[in-house]
């Protein structure tokens, strides 16, 4: 692992023949700090190890997804989700099914952030182990609020900041943050709590094996099922659990990726590409290009110089 300072933050750098994992942690009070995480692997380790159950972590996904594993049973961050446990809760070893993730986690030292905020924030009292326990009571060990707006807004003004005002922006949004949690009910939203067993995350990893061996393939939901023995729902529900999208836009994405390669690799013709795919229809298949792509195919082969 690599560290270095930059632009005022402690840079740890992790990078393999496959993968990438780059942490930028700023210090925004005593004992709160921010960090941005810029993952690219299947899999990652937290940095914290031990018992730290006196550490709270906030987390909010900004693209990709991560897995994490709480009692044997795994819940799923994705685009706009807020995610609060306390640190050691959770297993430290996390997965990126999706290959790759970016967010923000503010992580609150209970035993020396400041007890209360109103030397900050005058005449509103909002306390750092007051929000902590009110959303993970006794017995909660995870909490999360799943593509809120209001908190959606504090988060993504975070990204992209000039250097120059970053330090102080920092200390306002994570103000601001804090004041929203003190003051929003705790309410248990639909799905908001929803985790998979085990069993269901292996079960979507296998398909998602059986559909990059056979990308070439016509494959339904009911084949899968039929396959694997299990119910067509019971594929959907864990494959998008995991995934965020479904078995059909999985494999349509695959394609669509391994299509582009040849575009750009080779000189054969759209339509040959397309039949290889499944699509003897060029329209239908420069549609579904698009669709995952942003261009048409010819579009991307004249980006290459293909």
């Amino acid at each position: 692992m690599k560290q270095y300072r930059e632009d005022g933050g402690t840079v740890c750098c992790v990078k393999k023949t496959d993968a990438e994992i780059r942490r930028t942690c700023y210090c925004v009070f005593p004992g709160i700090d921010l960090i941005y995480n810029d993952i690219h692997a299947e899999k990652c380790m937290t940095d914290l190890t031990g018992d730290h159950w006196n550490m709270l972590e906030i987390d909010h996904c900004r693209d990709g997804r991560m897995e994490c594993c709480v009692d044997g049973e795994s819940f799923y961050l994705a685009p706009g989700d807020i995610s609060i446990h306390r640190v050691g809760s959770i297993d430290r070893e996390v997965s990126i099914p999706t290959g790759h993730y970016h967010g923000i986690t503010i992580l609150i030292d209970l035993d020396q952030s400041p007890r209360c905020m109103s030397c900050f924030l005058e005449d509103v009292d909002v306390q750092p182990a007051a929000i902590a326990a009110k959303y993970l009571p006794s017995g909660c060990s995870h909490y999360a609020l799943r593509q809120l707006p209001a908190v959606e807004h504090i988060f993504s003004e975070l990204y992209g900041l000039p250097a120059a005002v970053r330090r102080g922006y920092f200390k306002v949004k994570v103000l601001e943050l804090f004041l929203f949690l003190a003051g929003m009910e705790r309410t248990d939203p639909a799905g908001g709590q929803k985790k998979l067993s085990g069993y269901q995350v292996v079960l979507a990893r296998n398909i998602c094996s059986y559909l990059t061996e056979h990308i070439e393939q016509r494959i339904t939901v009911s084949e899968l099922a039929e396959q694997f023995g299990v119910s067509e729902t019971y594929i959907k529900t864990s494959f998008s659990g995991v995934y965020g999208i479904s078995v059909y836009a999985y494999l349509r994405g695959q394609r669509m990726q391994e299509a582009a390669k040849l575009l750009g690799s080779t000189d054969r013709t759209v339509l040959d590409i397309a039949g290889q795919f499944g699509y003897d229809n060029g329209s239908k298949f420069a549609n579904a290009f698009r669709s995952v792509m942003g261009v048409t195919p010819s579009q991307y082969r004249k980006g290459t110089g293909k």
